[in-house]
């Protein structure tokens, strides 16, 4: 194993005191592993939370900011917060108006940010939950009970970020990122498993000449293995997917998401079969991303997230971000 760190032990400090250094717009608690907006709590405003384990970069702390989350409580490498971090961030985000937390739907997430929401409204902190499921690909597996959380958690944090700063309440941000996940499937590809700094080696084996379907973003694996093919056919093999679980049709917001590992060029050529599968439905991107956004530390590989998009979806992905991850707009 090569990797860029000092040690096994202290890859998310570390890493947490660069994001301090690179964004001063950003108030990072090293210590207590929270990320939060430099500006503080806004008086009115609904407060945004998420986090998870830490190896999905920019997912969670690359989203804090301007249009997007408040707060993000980063774990282990691929190991959810504690309840601790959450409900410190809860209560540093609260306005007033309520905090909303995002959730991806794993187990030790789900659990840990329950018990946070409940000790929060113990304190007099209104807190409501929306849980993200996007993907298709694997049903209660060894991380979850239901559907795995995966790249819509970008598109729900990006949206009710926005609704947000609009000043709406609780009631209508959680409303709309409720809608976001209803509205949006995923699913992944692997062309390598990814090397977790503790374990020193790929999570699984996987040869040369195959590829893993349906991985979720911690380097669990999928649920089949083949031999590995074109762009085209792999891409197929993902948009079928999500199509046969919500057809896909009119206007859609489209990510074509790198794992960590997958050069630009071979993303975009996998966003122009995404494209031409689209139009061959009758549909289009009308709104795109293209990058590493929700990754697997060094895995090889893309997700496909795609949410169908109406008028209002369509102004709140639009309006303006300012995060280290996503800006645009301001």
């Amino acid at each position: 194993m090569k990797k860029l760190i000092n040690g096994v032990d202290s890859v998310v400090p570390d890493a947490l005191r660069g994001l301090a250094a690179a964004h001063p717009g950003l108030r990072v608690d090293v210590d207590n592993q929270i990320v939060l907006r430099a500006s503080g709590a806004r008086p009115g405003k609904v407060g945004l939370v998420s986090g998870g384990g830490s190896g999905h970069e920019p997912l969670h702390a690359g989203f804090v900011g301007y249009g997007m989350l408040d707060a993000a409580c980063p774990g282990e490498i691929f190991t959810s917060p504690v309840p601790d971090q959450m409900i410190a961030a809860s209560e540093a985000v609260n306005g007033g108006a309520g905090v909303l937390h995002i959730v991806k739907n794993y187990t030790g997430d789900v659990l840990n940010f329950e018990m946070a929401a409940e000790l929060c409204a113990e304190e007099g902190v209104e807190v409501a939950s929306v849980l993200v499921d996007d993907d298709v690909a694997v049903q209660d597996s060894l991380y979850t009970a239901g559907r795995r959380g995966t790249g819509a958690t970008l598109f729900v944090e990006k949206i009710a970020g926005a609704m947000a700063e609009t000043g709406a309440p609780l009631a209508e941000v959680t409303r709309v990122a409720e809608a976001v996940d209803a509205r949006s499937r995923s699913f992944g590809v692997a062309l390598s498993a990814c090397t977790t700094p503790a374990a020193g080696k790929p999570t699984f084996d996987l040869k040369d000449t195959e590829v893993e379907l349906g991985i979720g973003i911690h380097g669990e694996p999928g649920r089949a293995r083949s031999a590995m093919r074109g762009a085209r056919e792999l891409v197929h093999t993902a948009m079928d997917a999500i199509d046969e679980d919500m057809p896909v049709s009119g206007d859609n917001l489209v990510m074509v998401n790198g794992m960590g590992g997958t050069p630009l060029i071979e993303l975009y050529i996998a966003f122009a079969e995404v494209s031409d599968y689209l139009a061959g439905k009758g549909a289009r991107a009308a709104r795109s991303l293209v990058g590493n956004y929700v990754t697997s530390l060094d895995m090889q590989g893309f997700s496909i997230t795609v949410c169908r998009l109406d008028d209002e979806l369509t102004r709140l992905w639009d309006a303006p971000v300012e995060t280290p991850g996503l800006r645009w707009g301001r």
